[in-house]
């Protein structure tokens, strides 16, 4: 603990447009520079300085107030679905009128809560602070710390 500090996030690192950090690439990671304590030198850069990955949220530009609009005023005719990327779902709404609008509420839902995201598995971009979902997943290797029962 204290062998080295990056900075941390500011203007300068922040894309305005995403809220993200800059250099964000598709497997959700972007680099930063960091700094190692005084009298450190790093083996790979033979300097006091080296870079380090940082999770971020990578977004392909697909905007979350655009598809919440696009669901509830022409989510019958399939806008939203287009939109993201899903094309089939997407028109099996327009011949169908949105599933007679129930399809269309679900949808509604589901991009409000961003269930339902780009198909290209980016994220939304958020163009502000504050509240995000952060979806969080269990696989075989998610494992449970065991606790003992009192």
């Amino acid at each position: 603990m204290g062998q080295y500090l990056c900075p941390d996030p500011d203007y300068n690192l922040i894309d305005p447009k995403t809220q993200q950090p800059w250099g964000c690439t598709p497997d959700n990671k972007a680099k930063v520079v960091c700094r190692a304590a005084d009298g450190i030198i790093c083996e790979e850069s033979k300097n006091s300085t080296f870079t380090k990955e940082i999770p971020c949220k990578w977004t392909n530009g697909y905007s979350f107030e655009t598809t919440l609009l696009l669901s509830i005023f022409l989510g019958m005719f399939g806008a939203d679905r287009f939109y993201l990327g899903y094309p089939a779902i997407g028109l099996l709404k327009f011949c169908t009128l949105g599933f007679m609008f129930l399809g269309q509420l679900i949808d509604v839902i589901l991009i409000a809560t961003q269930v339902v995201g780009p198909a290209d598995g980016s994220h939304y971009v958020i163009p502000y602070y504050g509240a995000v979902i952060n979806i969080i997943t269990s696989n075989n290797s998610t494992y449970r710390l065991p606790q003992e029962d009192w």
